[in-house]
């Protein structure tokens, strides 16, 4: 009789440990998704900038279809790439968009009139502001997944991970390049009404 009680004593203590190690595994695993659902609000929010940029830099640099296509190109990549939800293909697409928005950037130094309108800088202002929480979403997600991970890896955790469908998630990483906001030097003196220089 006693060999008994201390079985079930054994499989009771075992199964709330199990119950316990899941839900736990549960509560991480919404909370890097819910991290990650933060970092997409943000691109969203980017993804929506990008057009109304493009088309005020558009209104003084007619003659630079190429850099604007480039823009276009890589903003149509990127929010294809959102949908996938998969950090890494993310990633890559945004750092591509990243890269050809300094070149646009770098268009929009060469027209001085561009850079002191009002509507160009309250959206330049919207994109760091953008680059800003979007930051602070990546640096979210990231401690939610190591936490994660470490959690689905971990012994006696992992016992029960593989079977309930609780696997790794993938780091959202940003090339070291992409960590810095585009940044257009507006201290430059220049003469309201100037024509465009280039380089």
């Amino acid at each position: 009789m006693a060999a008994v009680v201390i079985v079930v004593v054994i499989v009771l203590v075992v199964a709330l440990a199990a119950g316990l190690g899941y839900n736990s595994l549960v509560r991480k695993r919404n909370r890097t998704s819910e991290a990650w659902s933060q970092i997409d609000v943000e691109l969203k929010r980017r993804h929506d900038l990008i057009p109304n940029l493009v088309q005020t830099v558009r209104g003084y640099a007619t003659h630079e279809s190429g850099t604007f296509e480039a823009v276009t190109d890589a903003r149509a990549r990127a929010v294809s790439a959102g949908a996938t939800a998969d950090p890494k293909a993310v990633a890559s697409a945004e750092s591509a968009l990243s890269s050809s928005l300094r070149s646009l950037f770098a268009v929009a130094e060469n027209y001085p009139v561009l850079r002191a309108q009002e509507g160009f800088l309250a959206l330049q202002e919207q994109l760091a502001a953008t680059e800003d929480k979007l930051e602070y979403a990546r640096r979210y997600y990231n401690t939610s997944a190591r936490d994660y991970n470490t959690a689905v890896q971990s012994f006696p955790r992992t016992l029960i991970a593989s079977p309930f469908g609780f696997h790794p998630v993938v780091f959202f990483q940003a090339d070291e390049t992409d960590k810095d906001v585009p940044v257009v030097d507006f201290t430059a003196a220049t003469t309201p009404g100037a024509p465009p220089t280039h380089g």
